[in-house]
């Protein structure tokens, strides 16, 4: 059992399962790996700075840099695999004149006059910085999905099965994830590679999305899918006529 199943008792788990009523999904013939909102403003931008803030920020960027390594690992095997990889961060500005005042953000006073956007908070970290080829989409919100082109782009390269990772499980992952579900993709939660910057609300989420929304497997589970879909190309696109599955 599965750390995020544990910290429910039975009787809860026995209620999500009957209420659930969600098979555990075929991965798709064409996937896609989503990676969600992991730039500077979730992990910082080195680790030395967990030592240097405290409170929610430093909670964040930790559990950022301890899945970080699963993430590449993921990034690297879909790489190799030739699977499309679509990296999600924000709009630094666009963030900027969201969250202060309408007078602040034109520079006319008022509670954030001084606040500029940080223009480096959404860059994409070196360790898995995107590939020339590789599509990286500014979001506003926290779904992937919402006014963006993400979804056109996707069908446009007919992807039917999402494996999704990044920050955070309550939020911007869950968000694109019952979105994803909604517009009829497939969609694959790598648990190892989601990150929170409370633990209680990353397990919960992940029990939540896997009764609703999708499956949510480990990343050595990714992993295999992967090899199984990269072993059954060659039959799909030869004479021979797909049989049994690996």
């Amino acid at each position: 059992m599965r750390r995020w199943e544990e910290i429910f008792s039975e009787e809860e788990r026995a209620v999500g399962q009957s209420r659930g009523n969600r098979k555990r999904q075929d991965f798709g013939s064409k996937p896609a790996l989503l990676i969600i909102d992991v730039n500077h403003r979730t992990l910082g931008t080195r680790e030395a700075d967990l030592q240097a803030v405290a409170g929610y920020k430093s909670a964040l960027w930790a559990a950022g840099w301890a899945v970080l390594p699963n993430i590449q690992r993921l990034l690297h095997t879909c790489r190799t695999a030739e699977i499309p990889v679509v990296f999600l961060t924000g709009d630094a500005v666009i963030r900027h004149y969201l969250r202060v005042s309408p007078k602040a953000a034109l520079g006319k006073g008022g509670p954030g006059q001084d606040r500029k956007p940080d223009l480096d908070a959404e860059d994409i970290p070196e360790d898995i910085a995107p590939l020339p080829t590789e599509l990286v989409i500014h979001k506003t919100r926290p779904s992937a999905f919402f006014r963006t082109p993400l979804d056109e782009c996707l069908r446009a390269i007919g992807v039917d099965c999402l494996l999704v990772g990044g920050n955070s499980t309550s939020g911007c992952v869950r968000a694109s994830v019952v979105d994803a579900s909604s517009l009829g993709y497939r969609v694959f939660v790598v648990e190892e590679c989601c990150y929170d910057r409370l633990e209680l609300s990353h397990l919960v989420n992940l029990f939540d999305m896997n009764l609703k929304y999708a499956d949510v497997i480990t990343l050595e589970e990714a992993l295999a899918q992967i090899a199984r879909t990269q072993k059954a190309k060659p039959l799909a696109s030869g004479r021979e006529k797909v049989g049994k599955s690996a």
